[in-house]
């Protein structure tokens, strides 16, 4: 039965909780959530309000909540139950991990201002894009575009953020500004370090590979100002899994 939790915890998540961008729906409702459970706002145990006012609360589809409620799922963060008092409920927090990884993890956060690198990934790659789009890039430039593009829709999930690393080190060195390429390198590094440290989510691809077509339409199309809007989209999905798991 989808009932929701009692009208205290509503209420508590009625605060934090807001409609998402309809251009990330899925990343940004999935760091809200994790945000919620992270602030314990619902208690171990406790149960999320039913799908249908998490959806509402949230401004997305019940389909997209239940792709973020399976992904907590798989995380061992929630625990969905079964009949007429069943819901969606709050896994006890394990205590801290103290394994070699955990630890790697925490010093990778540690070594970087998230929040900087974040910014700075997203000013270099909108600017990338649109310096390529400006160019009017040439039949070999599209050409390394396109297998780039090509590269990161045939890759299996485990090669995946190698291919989409590919393509954006590509716009980069398409811009014609070798500082440019440079200082994306080294941001793109940090950026993968963090990201090896959040689950590689199915869901994330799939939008991920559509945002990747419309960019490369985009920049070969010569439309400098739909490349930088798409490419800035794309960048705040990733950032808002990054914050949501990382913060």
């Amino acid at each position: 039965m989808d009932d929701g939790g009692d009208a205290a915890t509503r209420n508590r998540l009625a605060g934090v909780l807001r409609p998402v961008r309809a251009g990330n729906g899925f990343e940004e409702a999935l760091a809200q959530v994790l945000q919620v459970l992270r602030l314990g706002l619902v208690p171990d145990g406790g149960r999320l309000p039913a799908e249908r006012e998490l959806a509402g609360l949230l401004g997305v589809s019940r389909v997209t909540l239940r792709e973020v409620l399976r992904v907590l799922q798989d995380e061992g963060l929630v625990e969905s139950r079964r009949g007429r008092y069943g819901g969606t409920f709050v896994r006890p927090r394990p205590a801290p991990a103290r394994d070699g990884a955990a630890a790697e993890l925490r010093r990778r956060i540690a070594a970087v201002d998230v929040e900087d690198v974040l910014r700075l990934r997203e000013v270099l790659d909108v600017g990338a894009a649109g310096l390529c789009a400006e160019s009017k890039l040439g039949p070999a430039a599209a050409r390394r575009l396109h297998a780039a593009l090509t590269g990161t829709g045939e890759a299996p999930p485990a090669e995946y953020r190698r291919a989409d690393t590919l393509l954006h080190l590509t716009l980069a060195e398409l811009s014609g500004s070798p500082s440019l390429a440079a200082q994306y390198a080294a941001v793109r590094a940090t950026v993968n370090d963090l990201l090896d440290g959040i689950p590689l989510l199915v869901r994330n691809l799939a939008h991920s590979q559509a945002q990747h077509a419309a960019l490369v339409a985009a920049v070969l199309g010569g439309d400098a100002q739909g490349a930088r809007e798409v490419m800035r989209e794309h960048c705040a999905g990733t950032a808002a899994l990054l914050r949501g798991f990382l913060s």
